[in-house]
C-alpha cells in the first residue's frame, strides 16, 4: 500500500484511498450549489481526513454524506456519524433544498447507482458507470465506461456539459475538454471493447 493521495480543486478536494491500488477508489469533499454547502461523497476513511474536512468546512456544518452506489458502503455511515451529518443513501429522489439534481444511472436488483449533477457548478459526480482509473479506460481515452456497461453505456449522462467530472474511481477531470471527453467515452463505448480488453491485459 502506498497511502492516500489528495487532490485539491475548485470545488474542494478529492482523495484516492490508496494511490497504488488498481481500482483507485476515489472520494470527494465538495462545496456545491448556490449556497456552497459541503457534501462528502462515497468516502473511504484515511488518516488526516477529519482535519482536511475541518479546514474546508470552516465554521459551516457538513451538509451530508452521499452514498451514490449500493455497493459503495465504504465508510459512509462511519463518516456521517463522526461528522454528525445525515447519510443519504442512493438518493434517487434527490435531496430537498440542496440544489443538486439526481440522475438515475442504473436501477436493477444487482446494481443501483445515482449520479449527482450540480448545475450551479457545472459538476457531475458519477460513482461507478464511468471512471478515469486505468481499469475503465480503453487505450488513450481519459475517461471510460465501466467494463460491465460498455455494451449498454449510460447515455443519459451525455445530456450534461460538465466542467468538473468526479468519479468513484480515478482522479477528477476539470476544464473545457471534460464534457467532450465524457461524450466521446459514451459514444465509442461499444466499438472500443476490443481495445479495452487489450488495455486490461497490458495493465496486469
Amino acid at each position: 500500500m502506498s497511502g492516500p493521495a489528495f487532490e485539491e480543486h475548485e470545488l474542494g478536494f478529492s482523495w484516492l484511498a490508496d494511490a497504488g491500488e488498481v481500482m483507485q477508489r476515489a472520494s470527494h469533499a465538495l462545496r456545491l450549489g448556490d449556497e456552497r454547502r459541503l457534501w462528502i461523497v462515497d468516502p473511504v476513511d484515511v488518516p488526516g481526513l477529519d482535519e482536511r474536512i475541518g479546514e474546508l468546512a470552516g465554521s459551516d456544518p457538513v451538509a451530508g454524506v452521499l452514498q451514490l452506489l449500493d455497493r459503495h458502503n465504504r465508510d459512509c455511515a462511519l463518516l456521517a456519524e463522526r461528522l454528525g451529518s445525515e447519510l443519504h443513501r442512493i438518493p434517487f429522489g434527490g435531496i430537498a433544498g440542496s440544489g443538486l439534481e439526481p440522475v438515475k444511472v442504473v436501477d436493477n436488483r444487482f446494481w443501483k447507482e445515482v449520479a449527482i449533477h450540480s448545475p450551479a457548478d457545472r459538476a457531475l459526480i458519477v460513482p461507478e458507470a464511468v471512471g478515469t482509473a486505468p481499469y475503465f479506460r480503453a487505450g488513450s481515452e481519459p475517461v471510460g465506461v465501466h467494463p460491465m456497461l460498455r455494451l449498454t453505456p449510460p447515455r443519459r449522462l451525455a445530456a450534461f456539459e460538465p466542467e468538473h467530472l468526479l468519479t468513484g474511481h480515478g482522479t477528477g477531470m476539470h476544464g473545457d475538454g471534460t464534457a467532450a471527453a465524457l461524450r466521446d467515452a459514451l459514444d465509442a463505448s461499444r466499438r472500443r471493447i476490443p481495445e479495452a480488453v487489450v488495455s486490461v491485459i497490458k495493465r496486469r
